[in-house]
This record gives C-alpha cells, structure tokens and sequence, in this order.
C-alpha cells in the first residue's frame, strides 16, 4: 500500500521535466543517434553522459524562469531584448520547428509503412492530423497525463539494446574513456549529437510547462512563488527532481540507441543512415524481427511525443511576444490565434512530409536553426535568470549559474564547430 502511495507521488512529481526530456528524444532524435552508433560504433556513448548535466542545467533555468515569473520565457526574453531580436528569434524557432516536424512525421509514416504496409504518406498526413486534434481537443490536465503514459515508449530502445548481444567491456570503456578525433565527420557527429541533446525549443516547452502547472495549482489557491518564499521552496525541489528524471531518461534512451545500432549496424558494416526508419529496417536482419519491431513502434511514440512540444514550443513563443491569449488550458475559441499557430505549424510539418524533400537536408537545416539560435538564446537566459529584477530573490544560485554559463560555453563551441564544417564542406 505504501509503495503504491509513493509510486503515485512520484508520477505526481514528475511533469514538465519528464515530458520535455522525453519529447527530445524525437524521430530526428533517433535518427541521430542511429547514424552516431552506425558510423562510428561505440565512440560516442561518452556524448550522452557528458552533456547531461549541461542539459540539466539550462532546463531547470527555463523551469525556474517560467515557475517564478509565472510567464514563459519569450515573454522574459522580451524584457532585455529589443523587439526586432526576439521578434527575430522567435521567427527562426518557428522556422526550425517546422522543418523537424516534417522530418518527424516523415519518419513515423515510414515507420508504420514498415509495420504493415502501404502508401507512408498517407499515414504520415493521419499521423499529423492526430496530433492536432489531440492538442486541440484534449484538455491541458488530461493530455499531460496521457503525454506521461506515452513516455514508456522510451524504454522500447532500451529494450532493443538487450535483444541482441553486446560487448560490455567495450561499451562501458567507451561510455568512460571519451574517444576524440580531429576528423571532420567526427566533429560533424558530435556536433549533431549535442545539437539534438540542447534544442531552443525545449527551452521554450518547459518554461511554458511550468505556467501551466503554475496555473493549475494557482487555481487551488497557491500564492506565486514570487511572493512567497516558503512556496518557492516546495516547488524548485520538485522542479530539480522532474527536470534531472526527464533529461537523465532522455540520455539514457539516446545511449542505447547508439549501443543497439553500433553492435548490429556498425558490426556489419552499415555505416550510413537516413532515417529513424531506415535504422530500424537496416536492424531487423541482424537484430531480429523484436529489436525491429520495438524501434518502429518507439519511432511513432516518441513523434507523437514530440510533435505536440515543437508546435506548442512555437505557439507559446509566438502568444507571449505579441501579448495573445495563449494556453493549451484554455479552448481554442478563447486562444484563436495560439492554436492557430500550432494547427498551422503540424500542418505545415504534415503536407512537407508528403514532399520528396530529402530527409537529412531537412535534419541539417533544423540543426543549423537551431544552431544559431540555441547559443545567444542560452546567454540571454543566463542574463534573465542572473537579473534580481525580473527573478527577485530566486534569482539563479551560484551553482545553477555556474553549470548555466558551462552550457552556454559548449554550445557556443558546438556552434562554432558547426560554422566550420559547413563553410569547409
């Protein structure tokens, strides 16, 4: 009885944090990751575990912003930012959302075309259509919770690792011993890996997350945490909790990936992968018709999972900058123009799925967006959650602000780095 009671609390606890490590983990995501195991074996597992940390840190800021300000981050950002930029910074969020929503869907119509036949882009536009109508339709309380059930799908990936056979000893000396190379394709993964791992967007889903879950609890009669100490102190430990489960769960899912494909794919010589569904193709003739069938299925989980964080993420930017009425709360006839913008946003990901645009120019774009955007937005964050002004006395610690500043340091290193190999090729 007891440990039912604490399992509830626990799946109480765990929200925002939980379902934005979750939706990082997208089809793009896998696709990723596949192509790291694929091509470069087991080198870069050390990626996953070194980067979560920073992952951390940057989402328990955008927690804290959101939690404390009881406004999402554009609508922060907007208070040290000049219109033009964040009017700028949001249109280039909206623009890489939009083209990984195409490659999402793109993949999970492919991976039900695997499953069980037919034309793919018709189950890709279905798949689309679904997702809308979920955000749209379902209320804010009921769709998290159907989002928290959904994120078991993660643990397909790990059960993939476990249906084939692994070199333990390898894996955990290249989990633990980083292996680094000054060749261009390998600096071009590990920039690809981190890419994925720190993405604007989720910056965005979680702050917003956060007022949402402020709001509801508002509603019982919760005093904000700006004015009051003690119940600031009751929500960021539980902010801490739900943000290290959902990113630690992110990266352990994304290790796994690489596992799986580098001992199937990479073991026998593939060493080039398209997308999520080309990884799971390539895997059933050396994995097995199970590790095969738990990759598919993980592929249409984790967009569903997705696709709702990308275009939400964009709809939130797009209410807070121009002072709409925007909440997945509220009805949609309350909210025109915030679910005008996620409708438009699916949609737009859904007809470009059904184009023959090659899926991994659509993957370089989006990591170039995003590449741009990711590196100022985190130093501005940093300023934000640094300034007494906007955060009062909850203002960043010195450790938050430490490990904050430490990300923002690697990805505008990661951005760099991704300037370099793409003017040089």
């Amino acid at each position: 009885m007891t440990s039912n009671r604490s399992l509830k609390g626990l799946v109480r606890l765990l929200g925002p944090g939980l379902l934005t490590g979750a939706a990082d983990d997208d089809p793009s995501g896998i696709a990723t990751y596949s192509q790291a195991g694929a091509q470069f074996g087991y080198a870069l597992c050390w990626t996953m575990f070194l980067t979560t940390p920073f992952m951390v840190a940057v989402q328990i800021i955008s927690a804290r912003i959101g939690s404390v300000t009881g406004r999402g981050l554009a609508a922060n950002l907007g208070q040290v930012l000049p219109p033009s930029l964040l009017y700028g910074v949001v249109a280039l969020i909206a623009a890489a959302n939009i083209v990984n929503i195409t490659a999402d869907i793109a993949a999970m119509g492919e991976a039900v075309r695997l499953l069980v036949g037919g034309p793919a882009v018709v189950y890709a536009l279905a798949l689309g259509v679904i997702c809308l109508t979920a955000q749209i339709f379902i209320p804010y309380r009921s769709y998290a919770r159907y989002m928290k059930v959904l994120t078991l799908v993660l643990f397909a990936y790990v059960a993939a690792a476990f249906s084939v056979r692994l070199p333990w000893g390898e894996v955990l000396k290249s989990t633990f011993i980083p292996h680094v190379s000054a060749e261009r394709d390998f600096i071009i993964m590990v920039v690809a890996v981190l890419g994925t791992t720190i993405s604007p967007y989720l910056f965005f889903w979680q702050a917003s997350l956060e007022v949402e879950e402020r709001r509801l609890k508002e509603g019982k009669k919760e005093a904000p945490l700006s004015k009051s100490p003690a119940a600031a102190r009751r929500r960021f430990e539980p902010i801490v909790i739900d943000t290290w489960t959902g990113m630690a769960l992110s990266n352990i899912v994304g290790f796994f990936i690489i596992v799986t494909t580098a001992a199937t794919l990479h073991a026998h010589g593939i060493d080039k992968i398209g997308t999520a569904a080309q990884a799971a193709e390539a895997l059933r003739p050396f994995a097995g018709p199970a590790a095969f069938l738990l990759f598919s299925l993980g592929i249409v989980g984790t967009g569903l999972l997705a696709i709702p964080a990308l275009a939400g993420s964009a709809a939130y930017a797009f209410a807070e900058t121009f002072g709409w009425r925007g909440s997945l709360s509220l009805r949609p006839q309350r909210a025109p123009a915030f679910y005008l913008i996620i409708g438009g946003a699916t949609l737009a990901g859904a007809l470009g799925a059904m184009t023959p645009i090659d899926p991994i120019k659509m993957l370089v774009w989006s990591a170039v967006l995003n590449g741009i955007v990711a590196a100022p937005l985190m130093i501005v964050m940093m300023l934000v959650v640094s300034n007494r002004k906007i955060m009062g006395d909850f203002a960043a610690s010195r450790v938050l602000a430490t490990f904050g500043w430490l990300a923002t340091l690697l990805m505008c290193l990661v951005v760099a780095a991704l300037l370099v190999t793409t003017l040089s090729g």
